[in-house]
């Protein structure tokens, strides 16, 4: 495959797949239609690819965690042990440049204007719920990948953390705003960055404002490959080649590792209740940093688009 593929178009042989996946019957049909979700199967890997694909600003909006949902709701239908084969699960997106800016800050806004706190709880633990599915594989024995071709930025940085390994082209960001806006993640970073890294490092990355190259997460090693820019799918499939025969070692060794964090979905709703109760606090000014935040982050996706 052409290493110089565009982000936007992220497989070359999208009508291949789908024709391949079309032969497997029993992988629901819904699964291929979700709106904001591109999904292809690739019975040669057995790799289940996804990539985002929202409509407006790359953010985590109701539709795109409605899709996730369904999304987790339909993959162990079809697929896992007696049924078709998934041994891989990658998320990447087509949003060029950007992996997810995260939370759907111009929804925070008015939720917290209206003093709408079960608005900003149900956010919130439908995110946690995803991600805490995600950390358990939905009970399959695969290995789960995030590809970072871009700014995985707040709750973007966040989903990834729940993945078993990160695949990031050198040119990809992270980094974690909320404490320019008075506020801080609430949906996974204090348990998983606690968890990876150490409080001391955890607490660093998540008030410094402070974003991060690849090289940086390589380093600290919360990304496990790095990939020269426009190359990230290729670098994913090479990472599932040279991991295919390890691969039940490393399901193995992943689940024994998640044993040991004892992370529990109702501590990542406690904190989660605890950044709503935060919101709820934020001023007209923290208000106003936010509602800049969303506006220079749609600036930069319409200047990417025109480019």
């Amino acid at each position: 495959m052409d290493s110089g593929i565009s982000q936007a178009i992220p497989l070359t042989s999208d009508e291949e797949l789908l024709a391949e996946s079309a032969v497997h019957s029993a992988i629901p049909e819904d699964l291929f239609k979700l709106s904001e979700l591109d999904v292809l199967y690739e019975a040669r890997n057995a790799a289940l690819w996804t990539f985002m694909n929202p409509e407006g600003r790359p953010s985590f909006t109701p539709p795109m965690l409605h899709d996730f949902e369904r999304w987790q709701e339909l993959i162990p239908t079809a697929f896992g042990e007696e049924k078709i084969p998934l041994r891989y699960l990658i998320l990447g997106s087509r949003a060029r440049d950007v992996f997810c800016f995260g939370g759907d800050l111009a929804l925070f806004e008015q939720l917290i204007r209206n003093r709408d706190r079960e608005g900003l709880v149900n956010y919130g633990h439908r995110c946690c719920a995803i991600l805490d599915r995600n950390i358990r594989s939905l009970d399959i024995p695969m290995l789960t990948i995030g590809l970072v071709q871009g700014a995985a930025l707040g709750g973007g940085f966040e989903a990834l953390l729940s993945f078993d390994f990160i695949v990031a082209e050198r040119t990809a960001t992270f980094g974690l705003p909320e404490i320019m806006f008075g506020l801080f993640p609430g949906m996974g970073a204090h348990a998983l960055l606690y968890r990876k890294l150490g409080s001391a490092r955890a607490e660093q990355i998540i008030l410094s404002n402070e974003t991060y190259t690849a090289e940086q997460m390589y380093e600290l090693g919360l990304v496990h490959e790095l990939a020269e820019p426009g190359d990230g799918i290729n670098a994913c499939k090479q990472f599932i080649k040279k991991s295919e025969r390890r691969h039940s070692g490393l399901v193995g060794a992943r689940r024994a590792m998640k044993h040991s964090w004892n992370l529990k979905l109702s501590e990542l709703n406690t904190i989660t209740e605890m950044w709503a109760d935060t919101a709820l606090e934020l001023g007209e000014k923290d208000l106003k940093v936010m509602n800049r935040l969303v506006a220079a982050q749609g600036r930069l996706v319409e200047r990417i688009a025109a480019a």
